[in-house]
């Protein structure tokens, strides 16, 4: 089914919203890598990414800094290339990528028991994963907002723990490949909301209940972003019919 976004009325067009995801991927990084506790700043991230190492951090910090550049990289190309799909085949390829040495294995579906700290829950045993997966994509594919649709397979990536870790990662990657794709803009998650966030994704976790993750990652979408967005493009670039 074919999604449109129904709280701000954005009209999708691809190449804007690869163009300003492209120009916030240190942002992205940064904001990542904060919120798994790795005290990066902005400066030191764009030039990790650059090619240029910093000092002050231990190299397997610094390498989970650019595993999540390349991560980012191989997925505009595959959007440039159409390549892009919320499969398992996907997602485990661009896992190998985010997660590689990071992880007890990466670029595959756990084949094991995990826990989640903080939260009784207990993700389902590893033989189900490949049916949840098929079960997550149908259930994506009806929801006729863009953003529910996007923010659904993030929160359900999350809490399935498809791998053996850096799965809320894994999620946005998802989450933002389905939305510019589509033609919308990508959402970051600003690592000053990390209380929030992780208090809100406890309490996902325990529930089930997403509305107020949908809630939470939708004030995430910079209103900068949703205004250029929806100012109308000059009249020699809009296309020819």
């Amino acid at each position: 089914m074919k999604a449109i976004d129904k709280q701000w009325g954005i009209r999708p067009q691809r190449e804007k919203a690869l163009m300003l995801a492209r120009r916030e991927v240190a942002a992205f990084v940064c904001d990542a890598v904060n919120l798994e506790g790795l005290p990066f700043t902005l400066p030191e991230v764009q030039t990790l990414l650059d090619g240029i190492t910093v000092g002050g951090h231990k190299v397997s910090d610094q390498q989970i800094v650019l595993n999540q550049g390349k991560a980012w990289e191989s997925l505009f190309a595959s959007l440039r290339e159409h390549g892009f799909a919320v499969s398992r085949a996907y997602a485990c390829a661009l896992h190998a990528i985010a997660a590689k040495e990071e992880v007890l294995t990466w670029g595959a579906f756990r084949c094991g028991g995990v826990t989640i700290a903080g939260t009784d829950w207990l993700p389902p045993k590893h033989t189900e994963l490949p049916r949840l997966f098929e079960r997550m994509v149908q259930e994506a594919d009806v929801l006729e907002d863009i953003y529910d649709r996007a923010i659904f397979v993030f929160l359900e990536m999350a809490r399935t723990q498809f791998f053996y870790d850096v799965n809320k990662r894994m999620g946005r990657f998802m989450m933002n490949g389905l939305l510019l794709d589509a033609g919308y803009p990508a959402i970051n998650l600003p690592a000053r909301h990390k209380l929030e966030f992780n208090r809100l994704m406890l309490n996902f976790y325990a529930t089930g209940d997403q509305a107020p993750m949908n809630a939470f990652m939708r004030s995430c979408l910079d209103p900068k972003i949703i205004k250029i967005m929806k100012e109308d493009l000059p009249k020699q670039a809009r296309p020819v019919r």
